[in-house]
């Protein structure tokens, strides 16, 4: 193929427009890019879901990276909210680390929760200090709490250690919607950094574990300030979400493992 030939096809696999976002800080309203993978799981209620999560190419620039696993919660038919829980590199935390569990009550503003025993360096209540380390494994976790409310928890699998963040306050029955993503802060010409999605698992009311062997890929549009040169691939451990690369596998596709 000529040099033209593998411009337009990166061009192409970018989904972007002609001089797509691949410089620069992003123009979204909360100045990140951001890209997700769907589940692919059946249409029933979970009590807990839970991913791993392994930082294999850490950032090297001081801004803002958030790793999260995101769920809906449902009563009934209807979603009445939704939450993200996982870790973040942020720069004012000590050594960059920190872990989220917070979200919004549909129409009605942030959701409340119990004060969690980690300490916060900016006195955060969604967002705690918390020592992860690079080419580790840590387990993302949500399920019923039993103080009431939904309960986010991490655990180092190498110590084997779980640490409870807080509870969430939602009068939810079940959860819905499972994915995970990236939420970059940094410019889209920054170092790349990646993280490796794995063991994505569900749990059903009925106590069936659903093991995830398959996702959909979405990357925030250039119209709306996303980066163009973003990337998700299978690597046979898990799924890769990884910064300033070609975008080989664009909005739409299905990974398998």
């Amino acid at each position: 193929m000529s040099m033209f030939g593998d411009f337009l096809r990166g061009f192409l696999n970018a989904g972007g427009a002609v001089g797509g976002r691949v410089t620069g800080q992003p123009t979204s309203s909360n100045r990140a890019s951001s890209f997700h993978l769907s589940w692919d799981v059946p249409n029933e209620p979970f009590v807990e879901v839970s991913a791993v999560c392994e930082v294999i190419e850490p950032p090297t620039v001081p801004m803002l990276y958030f790793w999260a696993m995101q769920v809906s919660f449902m009563k009934g038919p209807s979603r009445i909210g939704g939450a993200h829980f996982g870790l973040q590199f942020h720069p004012q935390y000590p050594n960059n680390g920190a872990v989220n569990w917070g979200g919004y009550e549909d129409g009605a503003g942030e959701l409340a929760g119990s004060v969690s025993q980690l300490p916060s360096a900016l006195d955060n209540i969604n967002t705690r200090t918390y020592p992860w380390q690079p080419n580790r494994r840590y387990k993302h976790r949500v399920y019923r709490s039993p103080e009431g409310g939904w309960r986010g928890s991490v655990t180092d699998l190498e110590t084997g250690v779980e640490t409870v963040v807080r509870d969430l306050w939602v009068d939810a029955d079940y959860l819905s919607s499972p994915m995970v993503w990236s939420e970059v802060f940094a410019h889209c010409d920054h170092p790349s950094a990646a993280v490796r999605w794995s063991d994505l698992t569900a749990i059903t009311a009925s106590g069936q574990v659903v093991g995830v062997r398959s996702v959909g890929l979405n990357y925030q549009t250039h119209e709306d300030g996303g980066c163009a040169n973003t990337n998700t691939y299978a690597d046979g451990s898990g799924f890769v979400q990884q910064t300033n690369t070609r975008r080989v596998n664009p909005t739409g596709s299905q990974l398998h493992l």
